[in-house]
């Protein structure tokens, strides 16, 4: 499998472009803006895009939709609970302060343990809510895209439109943490020590996920 992590944007989100070898179709998780990069990989690996995935409905994460949708025709996959935020009018009028750009209507809504097929691989779709409700992490042949439910030795913030806490916390216990430990992590922004993980040493080290304060 193909795998590219590209960190774009003043918030050092990382995006992803996952690929099959053989058949260059491709998955774009969390398009942040550098567009301009994004696709000139894209055209560079001679990919082609099925799904533009966002682990979670925040702009900093969804603003390169837009772009990778129109060079691409990629479906726009995100999970439902996520996608129905995009529409609450409280929600909508924290994120357009932040001054990003209105994101285009989503083509698919996912839920937990749904797959996305590309080429010989699919991802598994892990509902992880406590960020956002419909945050989500992505699974495949012992990588793990975590957005920002998950950070190199941190977790994503709740103190935004549809965060909780101890919602947050049984996600992270229920479903990252009986991961096999050599899962590698591939967090949503560049927050940490270093730009990868893995479950054994965030379950050691993270005290999101059973480590020590």
């Amino acid at each position: 499998m193909i795998i590219k992590q590209l960190q774009l944007g003043a918030d050092k989100v990382f995006c992803y472009i996952l690929a099959c070898e053989e058949s260059r179709e491709a998955v774009v998780i969390d398009p942040c803006g550098g567009d301009a990069k994004v696709l000139t990989l894209i055209q560079e690996l001679q990919l082609k895009p099925l799904f533009i995935v966002n682990t979670h409905f925040h702009p900093d994460h969804t603003c390169g939709n837009r772009a990778v949708k129109e060079a691409s025709g990629a479906e726009i996959v995100m999970h439902e609970a996520d996608e129905l935020l995009l529409h609450d009018l409280n929600a909508k009028e924290y994120f357009d302060r932040l001054g990003f750009p209105t994101p285009p209507p989503v083509d698919r809504t996912v839920h937990d343990g749904d797959l996305l097929v590309f080429g010989k691989y699919s991802l598994s779709i892990i509902h992880t809510p406590g960020h956002s409700p419909g945050s989500i992490c992505l699974y495949t042949e012992g990588n793990l895209f975590t957005g920002d439910s998950l950070f190199v030795g941190a977790a994503g913030r709740v103190d935004v439109p549809g965060g909780d806490f101890t919602t947050l916390i049984e996600s992270l216990t229920a479903k990252i943490a009986v991961l096999p430990e050599e899962t590698i992590i591939w967090p949503g922004h560049d927050y940490g020590d270093s730009i990868t993980s893995t479950v054994g040493r965030e379950k050691k080290e993270n005290p999101y996920l059973g480590g020590e304060w």
